[in-house]
């Protein structure tokens, strides 16, 4: 987000301070830190951390996907199609443009 130490520390509630010891490997966050600073950059802990499952996807896409799985399967099956297509499409223009 481009944010200053000043900014994260606003946005999540963790102080300036510590902020500049985890970046500068001086300290490393208590669970409840990591998970503000998380918070506040709208993402996971397993995304902020870069590993688990779900380390590629921001809180917009998690919850995009948990919407999609409360959706009745018949939409859902039309819906994964579209993506499907979509997907391979991608492919196989990335593929010829080789």
């Amino acid at each position: 987000k481009d944010w200053s130490q000043t900014e994260l520390a606003t946005h999540s509630g963790v102080s300036r301070e510590m902020i500049g010891k985890y970046e500068r490997g001086e300290a490393v966050p208590s669970i409840d830190a990591a998970k503000k600073i998380a918070d506040a950059f709208e993402v996971s802990m397993d995304y902020l951390v870069g590993e688990g499952i779900n380390a590629s996807f921001d809180k917009k896409n998690i919850k995009r996907l948990q919407d999609i799985e409360k959706l009745d399967s018949d939409v859902k099956d039309k819906l994964y199609f579209v993506i499907d297509n979509i997907i391979q499409n991608t492919k196989a223009k990335k593929a010829l443009a080789s």
